[in-house]
């Protein structure tokens, strides 16, 4: 008689997050552009079609990915504290949930802002992602119309130091050693504001 053959070890299958979440570590890692499907595959340990059955191919998976990150800085304008109260008041409140979203959805916000508008997905990313500068530049505005901001600086020029520094966070913050995102966005509004606020 012959010998047992041995069981194929069982791989764990994948669902459509599962396969998003890798396969924007891989782009983070490669770039977009220089990730294929064979790359994307070999990182979830199936096949090409396997991929599809959960895709219809790579630039979905970015649009998604780059939703993931749209739409949690899009919760912030729709929320009723960016809409009421001292300008002032509700840049801040913006600026520290912006802070907790890119920490939240760290690699999907890194992949926003390594975008360089590349492809239809890419362009349409950058545009609504020029649509929340916009409103951040709004807020900005307001608050130095109200004269809670110093005459002496630039609000345009506010607005870009601010979310640099906001987006600065993705190049070193690591969440198994860094701070929570409160602690970073106590930092943060303490080193900036203390320096807008007349």
């Amino acid at each position: 008689m012959a010998p047992p053959t041995p069981t194929r070890q069982r791989r764990r299958g994948h669902d459509p997050e599962s396969v998003l979440s890798t396969a924007v570590g891989v782009f983070n890692e490669r770039g977009y552009d220089g990730t294929s499907m064979e790359d994307l595959a070999r990182a979830l340990g199936v096949t090409k079609s396997a991929i599809y059955y959960h895709v219809p191919g790579k630039e979905q998976l970015l649009a998604r990915a780059l939703d993931r990150a749209l739409d949690g800085l899009f919760a912030v304008v729709a929320d009723e504290r960016a809409a009421s109260g001292p300008a002032i008041d509700r840049l801040e409140w913006a600026v520290r949930q912006s802070v907790r979203i890119l920490v939240d959805r760290l690699p999907y916000v890194t992949l926003l802002l390594r975008v360089r508008g590349n492809s239809g997905t890419e362009q349409a990313a950058l545009e609504r992602r020029r649509e929340f500068d916009r409103f951040i530049s709004r807020l900005v505005k307001e608050a130095a119309a109200e004269g809670s901001i110093r005459p002496d600086v630039d609000p345009a020029l506010v607005t870009r130091l601010l979310f640099g520094a906001v987006n600065s966070i993705t190049e070193w913050y690591k969440p198994a050693r860094g701070a929570s995102a409160d602690d970073l966005a106590d930092a943060l509004l303490k080193m900036t504001f203390t320096g807008l606020r007349v």
